[in-house]
């Protein structure tokens, strides 16, 4: 793929870095916007990445400012929009979620639309944008890209991270309706693995607190999968010609209680937590049809490989310190 010219947005991110990553090895000039050029701690890590001297462009773009994206994007064949706040503990949802997702991603495909250049855009989703309705789910249900989750319902439970993917996703879809763009979806669960950039996000956070001397584990049930496998589907998505519509990425679809139990094989004497957060049932197990994923050729990583490189960045990045738990 020597010398194709994309864009990734947001590129410091957790996916983002990843995404850069591999698309430098496989020969990509990339063209990486970042909301603060003048902050090399946010930075330096992709300056630090194998054929990044030569054929990484870093600029300036912010999700709200329109016609950000526009000089970005001029030129390149394909563009990854992966940036979108994902956090917990949301003071005010409109100005803090909905409008940097849903602005963001409009932002974003009104400059695709401007450039000639850009031939597919590949839009980092989430399984919050799928999975979230009234439907009821059990080990027998199959959850596959037809499903969507529910605006109402996200806004009535006040899942405001879930509400933003769901109302970004909707908007992106119609957007390039209208405009005659050529966009694909990535919708992966919680994702985990190894960090590149320097600063811990929020799904990685989820297996410290459980690494970090936790008492309980929280009583839920989600998707997760390793950040590579994201990270690859996304160029898979923009390099095999018949790729469309959505993928859903989900390795295992596990309960709390089955990732302490890994963690606890993974790193005995370690001190994970025994007990559940709460005396509620456990909210059940899923399947997530991986068919369509597998079609477009990605292999995943186990859940308990992922999990170790999990582990094993946070205590290189000096997150974790096991010696004082065990």
């Amino acid at each position: 793929m020597s010398g194709r010219l994309v864009c990734v947005t947001g590129a410091s991110g957790f996916i983002a870095s990843w995404l850069v990553k591999l698309l430098l090895h496989r020969g990509y000039v990339v063209r990486a916007t970042v909301r603060d050029l003048g902050n090399p701690e946010k930075t330096k890590h992709l300056h630090a990445l194998e054929g990044a001297n030569e054929r990484l462009q870093l600029v300036k773009a912010n999700l709200l400012d329109e016609g950000t994206f526009d000089a970005a994007v001029d030129g390149c064949e394909g563009v990854f929009h992966t940036a979108s706040p994902f956090y917990i503990g949301v003071k005010d949802p409109q100005a803090e979620m909905l409008d940097p997702a849903v602005k963001g991603t409009l932002n974003v495909l009104n400059a695709c639309a401007k450039a000639s250049s850009v031939k597919r855009v590949v839009v980092t989703s989430s399984v919050a944008a799928v999975t979230y309705n009234s439907r009821p789910r059990s080990p027998d249900t199959v959850v596959d890209e037809t499903w969507f989750s529910d605006a109402e319902y996200c806004k009535q439970v006040k899942l405001w991270y879930h509400l933003s993917k769901t109302m970004a996703e909707e908007s992106a879809w119609k957007f390039a309706k209208e405009k005659g763009i050529d966009i694909v979806t990535i919708n992966p669960a919680m994702v985990i693995g190894t960090l590149l950039q320097p600063t811990l996000n929020t799904s990685c956070a989820a297996i410290l607190q459980l690494m970090n001397g936790s008492s309980t584990y929280p009583n839920m049930t989600f998707g997760w999968v390793s950040v590579k496998d994201v990270a690859e589907a996304h160029i898979l998505a923009f390099e095999v010609p018949s790729a469309n519509g959505r993928y859903l990425l989900v390795e295992k679809v596990a309960h709390y209680s089955e990732l302490v139990k890994i963690l606890s094989k993974l790193y005995p004497g370690c001190a994970v937590p025994t007990k559940c957060a709460d005396d509620n049932p456990f909210p059940p197990t899923f399947t997530v049809s991986k068919e369509r994923v597998e079609k477009l050729g990605l292999k995943y990583t186990p859940i308990e490989e992922a999990l170790r490189d999990t582990v094993e960045s946070l205590k290189e990045k000096k997150f974790l310190n096991l010696d004082s738990n065990t």
